[in-house]
Order: C-alpha cells, then sequence, then structure tokens
C-alpha cells in the first residue's frame, strides 16, 4: 500500500504548487499600473462648453436607410454652426467637404517626418423610435440643459466626440499653439448607416494623397461605473478591434395550399426549425486575442474569485467561460453573436404561404468571418432545400490593433492623467465605427471616448433620453486637449 500513499502524497504536492501558482498569479505580481500624475487641469467654463454643444444637438442630422440626402439642409447649417462657434480652430485648420456632407479638417504640422494623427467623431444621429416621443423628459433635439446634463439625440452618441475634438482645437488654437505633428479630424455624416459616403470616402481620398496615420481614435468604449462584475473602480476600456455584421437570409419555398389540407412539412415549419437550431447551436465561444487579454488585465482590480479564476485562464477557461456566458455583455464579446431578427411569412389565416423567410443577424468575432459564418449557417441547418444568402452590406471584423504600441500607451496614459481613478484595459467593441475604414491607412485604430456611464445608462444610447452631464464633457474636453497636447503639439 505504500504506493498509494505515494501517489497520493505526490497529488497533494502538485496540487499544491498549482494552488501556489494560481495563488502567484492572482496576487497581481507584474501586472500593477505604473503611477502617473494627474496633468494639471485646464481651465473650462463647463457651461459654456454644455451650450456649445446644446447648440449642436438641436440640428436634426438624421441618417436614414436608403434616404442619404434627406437630411441635408441640417447637416449644411450645422457646418456653419461650427465654423461660427469655433472661429480660432477653423482659421488654423483647412476644412474639406467630402462626399457633400462630410469633414475633413487637416491642422499642418511643421515637421513632417512626423506621421499624422486622426481623430474621428461623426455627424450624424439615429432617428427617434416612432411611438416613444412622450417618454422623452426632454424633447429629443431640444438641447436642453437641465438637472446637470445636456439633453437629446446626439449629446452622447456622437456630437459630445466632435464639439469636445473642437472645443480642444479651439483652445490650443486661441492661445498660438502649433502642432508639430499633421492632425487631421475626420467625421462623417453616414456612420449611423455603414458609411458609405462618408468615411469611406475619405479614407480613399486620404489613401490616393499617400497618407500614412500613427494613430487613429474614434468612439467605441466608454468608461463606466458598477458595469464590470467585481471592479468597484471605474472602468475605462480601449477597443482594440470591432466585429463585423452579417445578416443571412434562410428562405423556403413550395406552392401555396388552403389551411385544410397542410403538408407534412410547411414553408413556416422548415424555416422555423432551422432558425431555432441557430438559436441553441450558438458558434463557440472562446478566451482568446482581445478578449482574453481584457479580462487578465482586469483581473488584479477584483476581489476574491473572480481574481483568482480571470488571472489563471491557463488553467480556468472553461470555468470562466462557462461563467461568463449567463451575461449577455460577456457572450458577445466572447463569440460570433447570433441574433434572429426578422420573419417574413403568410397573408391570410388559412392560406398556406409559399414562401416563409427569416433573417439572422451575425456580429463577425476577430477571428471568424463572413465564410465561416455561413459555413456554420449551413451545416448546423442541415437541409440543402433551404436557400441562404447573405444580405445587405457585409463586413468582416476589422483588424487587431496592438496594445503595445506607442500610441496605445499614449491614449492609456492620458486617460490616467484625465482620469485618475480609473481601471484601464483593453476592450472589443462590439459594434460598429467608422474607424475600421482606416485600417489601411495605419494598424493603430483605437476606439475609445471618455463619456460616464453607469448600467441604467446604457439603453440611453439609440435609446430614450440621450443626455451627457455637463461636468463629464467638460472632462472628454480635457482629454482631447491632453491627447493634442502631447501627440501633436509637443509631437511625442
Amino acid at each position: 500500500m505504500k504506493w498509494v500513499f505515494r501517489t497520493l502524497g505526490l497529488l497533494a504536492l502538485i496540487l499544491g504548487a498549482l494552488l501556489a501558482v494560481m495563488a502567484w498569479r492572482a496576487s497581481g505580481v507584474g501586472t500593477q499600473e505604473a503611477a502617473v500624475a494627474p496633468a494639471p487641469k485646464i481651465d473650462i467654463d463647463a457651461q459654456a462648453a454644455a451650450q456649445r454643444l446644446a447648440g449642436a444637438v438641436r440640428f436634426k442630422t438624421i441618417s436614414y436607410d436608403n434616404k442619404p440626402d434627406s437630411s441635408g439642409d441640417e447637416f449644411l447649417a450645422l457646418h456653419d454652426y461650427l465654423e461660427k462657434t469655433f472661429p480660432a480652430a477653423h482659421k488654423a485648420m483647412k476644412r474639406e467637404k467630402v462626399g457633400q456632407f462630410s469633414l475633413l479638417y487637416t491642422w499642418q504640422g511643421s515637421d513632417t517626418s512626423l506621421k499624422p494623427i486622426m481623430l474621428m467623431a461623426h455627424q450624424d444621429v439615429v432617428p427617434i423610435a416612432p411611438g416613444t416621443e412622450q417618454n422623452w423628459q426632454h424633447e429629443p433635439f431640444s438641447g436642453d440643459i437641465a438637472d446637470g446634463f445636456v439633453w437629446g439625440r446626439g449629446a452622447w452618441d456622437d456630437k459630445s466626440n466632435l464639439l469636445a475634438v473642437l472645443e480642444a482645437v479651439e483652445k490650443l488654437a486661441a492661445s498660438g499653439a502649433q502642432p508639430k505633428r499633421t492632425i487631421y479630424l475626420a467625421s462623417g455624416h453616414d456612420e449611423e448607416v455603414g458609411g458609405p459616403r462618408g468615411a469611406t470616402a475619405i479614407a480613399k481620398l486620404l489613401d490616393q494623397r499617400g497618407v500614412k496615420l500613427e494613430f487613429v481614435i474614434d468612439e467605441g468604449m466608454i468608461v463606466t461605473s458598477g458595469v464590470v462584475p467585481g471592479v468597484e473602480k471605474p472602468v475605462a476600456l480601449i477597443g482594440l478591434a470591432e466585429k463585423g455584421s452579417v445578416t443571412v437570409s434562410i428562405a423556403a419555398e413550395g406552392a401555396p395550399g388552403h389551411s385544410s389540407m397542410p403538408p407534412a412539412r410547411s414553408q413556416i415549419g422548415e424555416v422555423a426549425e432551422a432558425v431555432a437550431k441557430l438559436e441553441t447551436n450558438q458558434m463557440p465561444s472562446s478566451l482568446q486575442g482581445v478578449a482574453r487579454e481584457s479580462l487578465e488585465a482586469l483581473a488584479p482590480n477584483m476581489g476574491g474569485l473572480n481574481r483568482l479564476i480571470l488571472s489563471n485562464l491557463w488553467i480556468t477557461e472553461p470555468l470562466a467561460r462557462a461563467a461568463l456566458s449567463k451575461s449577455t455583455a460577456a457572450a458577445a464579446m466572447m463569440r460570433t453573436s447570433t441574433a434572429l431578427t426578422v420573419f417574413n411569412a403568410g397573408e391570410k389565416s388559412n392560406v398556406l404561404p409559399a414562401r416563409a423567410e427569416a433573417l439572422v443577424n451575425f456580429r463577425v468575432a476577430p477571428g471568424d468571418s463572413i465564410e465561416s459564418v455561413m459555413q456554420h449557417v449551413r451545416y448546423t441547418i442541415g437541409n440543402p432545400l433551404l436557400k441562404t444568402a447573405t444580405i445587405g452590406v457585409a463586413r468582416g471584423p476589422s483588424p487587431v490593433s496592438p496594445s503595445d504600441s506607442e500610441a496605445y500607451r499614449l491614449i492609456e496614459r492620458t486617460i490616467r492623467e484625465t482620469i485618475p481613478e480609473a481601471v484601464i484595459a483593453p476592450g472589443l467593441v462590439i459594434a460598429g465605427t467608422d474607424s475600421r475604414q482606416m485600417s489601411g491607412l495605419t494598424t493603430n485604430v483605437y476606439r475609445f471616448l471618455p463619456v460616464r456611464a453607469k448600467p441604467e445608462d446604457l439603453p440611453r444610447f439609440h435609446g430614450t433620453n440621450e443626455r451627457i452631464g455637463v461636468e463629464n464633457y467638460a472632462e472628454v474636453v480635457r482629454f482631447f486637449h491632453r491627447l493634442i497636447s502631447v501627440s501633436a503639439i509637443e509631437g511625442k
């Protein structure tokens, strides 16, 4: 029996060593953030800046599907407003109109050996959902300032971004600052419908001019409080990449008939079974790439079991994936998501339809592709009689930008200097932004806007009662002022 005790002793020794390694990794050794002193807090008249943002919110620069020019007069009026509101910025920069309503500003730097930087922010907003207007505490395009907030569609997404950048440039230009590094401000007018005539055209124009960028920063991730489980401090995620998107049509066709003589399998039944299979059998989840990097960066700021598990994904990944899958947001981060969005069939209760169709939207994670999504659809459905096809514009995931570049470290440092209490980590944008169009001009494309939000604020994004805090907006201005100052004025 001695060998049994020896074996048990050896197993206990191995287990003890394993637990010791896990505890050491969970202790955060080698993961402590370097101390950064807060930047000098520049003086900003927060109320006056909020009034200027509110003025921009009042322009109904709405993007509608299949109606590219329907808000043209509003865009032109916004352009005039920006020119009058930020005179020093417009005097310092060259402004070009691209695709009729998009704006490209150039603030020429003195050192042509330095690659330019680009700050992006779109002008357009999504429509107000019909029938919800009465649910707004303030009229959707009122630009009211009340209770410490600027209210209205675009106050968050994305006019706060656009106006804050112009506020920063205005302040710098008025002070006589001259950039060493050229600065581009790119503002598309159709981001909410994919950016085909805005950011896409701007990227093509700059590519034709031979422009290569040091980095791009656009909207995408924000500063949240109470959203990341186990982290008490505000969390600022810098988006390294964004998911792609493809909508797949699944259709069954056959002869119509009377409901009194139904076939064994109807068109509706065939399609319903197919989409049920897709919803039940999702594409595989994974804690690799950006998702893993994000969790490992956040782990040292957690406590207890969460910290132990997420600091040791090399052995705890299956357990972590199972736990994270219970959260819709975390699940979306770990896989290509499957969303059943439209079902069309039938016109009369006693008539069997000749055609049934469902639309399924997939948000494609890095590592997957449009082709792998279609392979998954056909294999999972397992019915060659059903017709499957992509509809609309399909786009794959963006390239993944590095988290160890000088550009990333500059953005990270700027967050620490202006929001010193924040925990910073890489992140994955599960929606889409205009910045993906710039991936041919640089490998350093990042997505971050220091808008603060709590769990109850998240439905305001594209939803009812969109708003931004007046003091938070001043914080956004300070962030861009610091980022531009260090990266372009000082030329670092």
